[in-house]
This record gives structure tokens, sequence and C-alpha cells, in this order.
């Protein structure tokens, strides 16, 4: 389990609505410094944030970031990108791209990247927000990026989590964020969700379902594939 008492916190995407409550909230929680991280970083009013330029889909962002803040202990990948139109046939070669780069090899890079870091301060903990779509494909290229991620992490952990990395995997369905202003249905407060990755984070967890889309999501993968994806019709006889 990571305690975020006295940490020393990375957040990509720390603009958003996500990303400004993870760095609050890592704040309460007794961290000494936040690493506030965006492609253009916003001024805090507290002292213990330094914001930090940080563009996840640029090596050589991603190498400057890690020069800067070698005594991260907690590192959050939560910059996201997502995509106009659900359908995989119908985005664009740039929408496809952006996802790929931004929600699958950049997250992937900085982990990497911040690996022997955390290795050398731990315990530490990794955590990655992926999506309930990561589970459930209506969302085309973002849902199989954010699929990837989730593979990514599950790879992770198990390098990791033997030498004291703590790796926390976040499904979450719609998040009260303008990334999700069009978005029908129930929307997550994004403080409710930070609460609840928080309080998973320090309790030892390694994944967090942090809505009841993402419970009944999982539960159906066990299920035939026409149960998550009633539009399938009935199976064969």
């Amino acid at each position: 389990m990571t305690s975020f008492k006295e940490s020393v916190v990375l957040v990509t995407g720390a603009n958003g609505g996500i990303g400004t409550q993870l760095v609050q909230q890592a704040l309460e929680r007794g961290a000494a410094k936040v690493y506030a991280t965006a492609r253009t970083p916003r001024a805090w009013d507290d002292d213990r944030v330094v914001p930090l330029a940080l563009d996840v889909t640029d090596p050589a962002s991603i190498a400057a970031a890690v020069q800067a803040a070698p005594d991260v202990t907690v590192l959050i990948n939560n910059a996201g990108a997502s995509v106009p139109s659900p359908g995989i046939l119908t985005h664009t070669d740039e929408d496809i791209a952006r996802n790929v780069a931004t929600n699958f090899v950049g997250p992937l890079n900085l982990s990497r990247a911040f690996a022997p870091i955390l290795l050398g301060n731990a315990p530490a903990a990794l955590i990655n927000v992926h999506s309930a779509l990561s589970w459930y494909a209506v969302a085309g290229i973002y849902s199989a990026t954010k699929a990837a991620l989730w593979s990514v992490t599950n790879s992770l952990r198990l390098e990791l989590a033997p030498a004291g990395v703590q790796v926390v995997g976040v499904h979450v369905g719609w998040v009260d964020t303008p990334m999700a202003a069009g978005a029908e249905g129930p929307k997550t407060d994004p403080a409710d969700l930070v609460r609840t990755v928080f309080d998973a984070t320090e309790a030892g967890r390694h994944e967090v379902l942090a809505d009841d889309v993402s419970v009944q999501v999982k539960a159906a993968l066990s299920q035939p594939l026409e149960a998550l994806y009633p539009q399938l019709g009935e199976p064969a006889a």
C-alpha cells in the first residue's frame, strides 16, 4: 500500500477536471510536492505544486520530465484524448494517431521512463486511469487504446509489484468533465472519483472500479458476448 503523506506526486493532464482534483487531493493527504504537468502548465496557489511542461506524446519532453523530477514516488497517468464519433470506421487518421499517441504510447513511455525512479524511491506507486470503455468497445479507437493501456498496466504490475511499486488501474464510466460534456447518462464527480482512487491506493488495492458502470461491464465480460453487446442478437443455436 502507498501513503500520500510526504509523497512526491507527478500528475499528467493536471489542468483538467480530474487532474485538478488529483493535485488538490494529493496535497490534502499530505503530499510534500506535486508536479502538475500539462503541455502548457498553469499557475497554482500552493508552493508545494511545481508546474511542469510535459507532452506525453513527445519522447524528448518525457526525457526532460524525468530529469526535472527525480524524486517522484507516485506517478499518475491521467492525460487522455477522446474522439468526436463512436464508430471506428468513421475516425480520421488524425483521430486514430492522436488517441494511440496520447492514451497508449504516451503513458507506456512515461511509465517506462519513470520506472527506474519509482523503483529507486520505493515504496512507490503508479496509477493509470483507464476507462470502463477499455472493456466496452463502443468508442472505437478510444476504447481500443484504453484496452491496450489496461493490458500494459497488468504487465507493469507483474514486473514492478515484487520490487515495491504498487500499480493501480482505474476504471470509470463518464466523469463530469468537459471531455464528457456531450455524453448522456450518469456522470461521476471528479472529486468523488479521485477520493475513491486514493482510498484504494492507500488500502493497497491493484484495481479500482469507480462506479456502477465499471462494475457491471466487468461482470459482463464472463458472460456470452451477446450479453455485453445485445446489438449482436441472440447466439446461434
